[in-house]
């Protein structure tokens, strides 16, 4: 498993989020994020930027893509944000079925989308992301 891809709604504040974490742990693999309805070329929000600061994460080289067939295509792995995000793929793209999987799939969690929402919005989108990924690790670990 080489190459994992993170989406959301924007590409600004919670793929960008996972997307750095899982690069953190999984440094030689291709990590990347787009989003289902980018914010195409905008850089992370400034309350994600400032929150993964915090966690020791920098975003400020990130620009939103939006979604490519190819990303799918080349991806091992796809991770959403939410059940929703997960049907609606699925059903644009039947072909990716049995590789697209929430990030809080073993928690069985959304994450909520924090978008234009105070800080604490972002933190609690953070946690889950945080705890999305902490999960997924051994599971990828054992995939290769």
């Amino acid at each position: 498993m080489q190459h994992i891809l993170v989406l959301c709604i924007g590409n600004i504040c919670r793929s960008p989020l996972a997307e750095a974490l899982l690069r953190r742990r999984f440094p030689g693999k291709t990590i990347r994020s787009a989003g289902l309805e980018a914010l195409v070329g905008q850089p992370a929000d400034p309350e994600s930027a400032a929150v993964a600061a915090r966690h020791g994460l920098d975003l400020s080289d990130h620009r939103a893509r939006q979604l490519a067939t190819w990303m799918c295509q080349q991806a091992d792995l796809i991770l959403v944000m939410e059940q929703s995000q997960k049907a609606g793929l699925e059903r644009q793209c039947p072909w990716v079925r049995g590789k697209v999987f929430r990030l809080g799939a073993w928690s069985a969690f959304d994450i909520a989308d924090p978008y234009r929402r105070p800080r604490e919005a972002f933190e609690a989108a953070y946690a889950g992301i945080a705890q999305g990924v902490a999960d997924w690790v051994p599971r990828i670990q054992q995939l290769g």
